[in-house]
């Protein structure tokens, strides 16, 4: 299966032109709809009853991995961290297929047992789908989760004062390309692949509801990106850059320059609202690195911090304090 050209979330779209694009759509001013596309969230949540609200996600893409099960076990756990980002519980799921005709079905039949695998894992349902023959292979799934309506995290509602933490290491788009171009390290690669296959279902088992302030999934966008769309301009993010995880090897692939277009549009979009204190390009380079299947970046108040670190394997990554100038500040 050699169809790995831009895979992974290295091959979204910049949160620049979907911006542009997304605001010239009308909206839809149902009162039901409790988040849609306007505040850049995972999903969509629309409230079914006084208790209740489905969540709806999609996402799909070209392949970063040559294993066909693996690239399905990634693409599948990629599109339930949506449901996991905004609170809720995965129900059913449908499959999304692009696939060439020259292929061999065989191979099709490995990319969808492995999205199957993880749906079974997160206690869904495989429904169905919908395939097209297609130049290059493409994979992913649309999920419908639900939440209670008192129990929906967002990535807006971030608070001045609170901390930040990340619940996965940062590098995939760094380590994929260096594999892509023959220079991998096999532990890197192993270690990227575990993560990016690691459902992210264990914030909302380990930590209250009440602690959590806001909640975001760090995808395509790179954790900067991320990050800016969960202050929605009312605040500024002091980053630590010292304290961001990363996978073994990631230094040298950034030194090797192995780097993606993506960690270039996520860096143009963000422009002169971060600023770095740092003169480290790496601590650049790996906070606009496009990440597949990563982890939940979400905020607390100071006063549970702690707490969060004994409970939950994350890290420490930043503090909201009062609107400045900058977005961002990296120190």
């Amino acid at each position: 299966m050699i169809y790995c050209k831009s895979g992974g979330c290295t091959a979204k779209l910049g949160a620049g032109a979907l911006s542009r694009i997304l605001s010239k759509l009308d909206k839809n001013m149902d009162p039901h709809v409790l988040v849609g596309f306007d505040s850049h969230d995972d999903g969509a949540i629309y409230q079914i009853n006084d208790r209740q609200a489905i969540i709806s996600t999609l996402d799909f893409f070209p392949p970063m991995i040559e294993d066909p099960y693996l690239f399905g076990q990634v693409a599948a756990t990629n599109a339930l961290s949506d449901i996991y980002a905004m609170g809720g519980k995965p129900l059913t799921a449908l499959n999304i297929v692009c696939f060439p005709g020259n292929l061999d079905l065989n191979e099709l039949g490995k990319i969808l047992e492995g999205g199957n695998a993880k749906v079974l894992e997160a206690g869904a349902t495989l429904v169905g789908g919908h395939s097209i023959v297609d130049e290059d292979i493409k994979y992913g799934l649309s999920v419908t989760g639900i939440v209670d309506v008192d129990k929906i995290l967002r990535n807006d509602t971030i608070q001045r004062g609170d901390v930040l933490f990340l619940t996965k290491k940062l590098g995939t788009g760094i380590i994929m390309a260096s594999k892509q171009v023959g220079d991998a390290d096999p532990l890197a690669v192993k270690e990227a692949l575990s993560s990016m296959t690691t459902l992210n279902d264990t914030l909302l088992k380990q930590i209250p509801f009440e602690w959590i302030h806001a909640c975001t999934d760090v995808t395509g966008f790179g954790f900067y990106v991320h990050l800016d769309e969960m202050l929605h301009g009312q605040y500024t993010a002091i980053v630590d850059g010292s304290a961001l995880p990363f996978f073994s090897d990631c230094k040298r692939c950034v030194d090797s320059f192995y780097l993606t277009a993506a960690a270039q549009n996520n860096r143009n979009y963000l422009g002169d609202r971060i600023r770095f204190e740092v003169n480290d390009f790496f601590t650049e380079e790996i906070g606009f690195d496009a990440q597949t299947s990563g982890g939940l970046l979400f905020s607390v108040s100071k006063e549970h911090a702690e707490q969060v670190r004994q409970l939950l394997p994350c890290w420490q990554v930043a503090e909201i304090v009062e609107k400045t100038d900058d977005s961002i500040i990296v120190r």
